[in-house]
């Protein structure tokens, strides 16, 4: 049985409806508010977009504690810096969903996994209770630990660690901060002691008193540098950071999305430029975005880091498009939409003569990570980023 199988099922038992749209090429992905679940996958020679959503629509902007499965879940977006070796990195996926003697862990599932080649980092999307997130992070950090060496690493986005960032999100209404803070600072803990070596700074929810966000920390701790000193570096977990692991960011808050939108020049002072007007520091700037400009795939990528926002919108977006939003005991949180970061890295790249050659998220929105999360736990599905083939995000 396929991905279409699953999910024509679980939208049937929950009274949705979906529409398949095909493309002969492939469009630009901008995820669209109120969307439970948006994706691209390759069948043969043709490409097709899946967009799912309830009916009527506002159900999409419910909280996230809808059914049984959902109340406890949450979800880590397991950074690693090796994408090139994807056998490797799948081996790490699926340390997160059996224990050493192949058992599956239960209440675990593997919704995605994304490797960029040039950036040589993956994003490993492991979703568990809450019950069960720490025992799943830890055994892929283990096994990260003991295949990677982050003294060897060559890409273009910045890292200091093996394993690079640990951040852990609340999908459901039952989960709450300190919930999640609790877990990230066990899982910092946790790694230090079962990887001799290893150390660890905490940001968010997880750095308690300050809570200071992960942009900070990272500044902090010269992860933004080229060559970052590790001597200078004082984690709050471990040792002195040292090669082969580095230095991990773990941290726990609201869901966090990752928003990519491709220029098309190779000159990396016009994206930088672009990130620069863009990030959330700068006057006039998007708020809750995080910026890079990096070199990539012979062209200039601005990477955002999408952050929640407490409370509801703050501004328009193209065509009056709704901004996803979601709560976390009973705080309404919300990210700026995809469109409108499109929207305006394309405004301030044509005043340089720069067009926009494609947009993509890297991921889900919060509600799509817990809708196909249930998905997966309803049915078993341990590999679920194998089930879905192809899909691009």
């Amino acid at each position: 049985m396929n991905l279409m199988f699953y999910l024509e099922k679980y939208l049937l038992e929950h009274g949705l409806s979906f529409m398949v749209i095909v493309f002969v090429s492939v469009p630009i992905l901008l995820v669209r508010g109120g969307i439970l679940f948006s994706a691209l996958s390759c069948f043969g020679s043709h490409w097709f977009m899946f967009t799912f959503c309830p009916f009527p629509t506002t159900r999409c902007t419910r909280d996230m504690s809808s059914s049984s499965v959902g109340r406890r879940l949450v979800a880590c977006l397991l950074n690693v810096s090796e994408a090139r070796r994807k056998e490797l990195v799948e081996t790490v996926a699926r340390a997160a969903l059996y224990n050493n003697t192949g058992v599956r862990r239960e209440g675990t599932t593997v919704l995605n996994i994304f490797n960029d080649h040039d950036y040589n980092r993956s994003v490993i999307t492991i979703v568990a209770t809450i019950d069960s997130i720490r025992e799943a992070v830890l055994s892929a950090c283990e096994k990260a630990c003991a295949l990677i060496d982050v003294g060897a690493h060559n890409g273009v986005h910045p890292c200091m660690g093996a394993v690079d960032l640990i951040p852990i999100y609340p999908l459901g209404e039952e989960v709450g901060v300190e919930d999640c803070a609790e877990e990230a600072r066990a899982v910092a803990q946790g790694l230090t002691e079962r990887v001799r070596g290893t150390s660890a700074f905490l940001f968010g929810w997880a750095d308690s008193p300050l809570q200071r966000g992960l942009a900070q920390r990272r500044r902090e701790m010269g992860w933004f540098k080229k060559t970052p000193d590790l001597q200078a570096i004082r984690p709050d977990v471990g040792p002195q950071p040292q090669n082969p692991f580095g230095l991990t960011g773990v941290g726990a808050g609201p869901y966090v999305m990752n928003c990519n939108v491709t220029i098309d020049t190779q000159d990396v002072a016009v994206g930088r430029s672009i990130a620069a007007a863009l990030r959330e520091s700068t006057p006039g700037g998007l708020p809750g975005v995080q910026v890079l400009a990096l070199p990539h795939d012979g062209a200039v990528e601005i990477a955002c880091n999408v952050e929640s926002l407490k409370g509801g919108p703050t501004g328009p977006t193209p065509a009056g498009e709704p901004w996803p939003c979601f709560s976390i005991g009973g705080q309404p949180y919300c990210h700026v939409p995809a469109s409108l970061i499109a929207a305006r890295v394309a405004e301030l790249a044509g005043r340089q003569g720069v067009g926009v050659k494609g947009t993509a998220l890297v991921g889900f929105t919060p509600h799509e990570c817990r809708g196909l999360a249930e998905v997966a736990l309803s049915q078993r599905i341990a590999e679920f980023w194998k089930e879905r083939g192809n899909i691009r995000m």
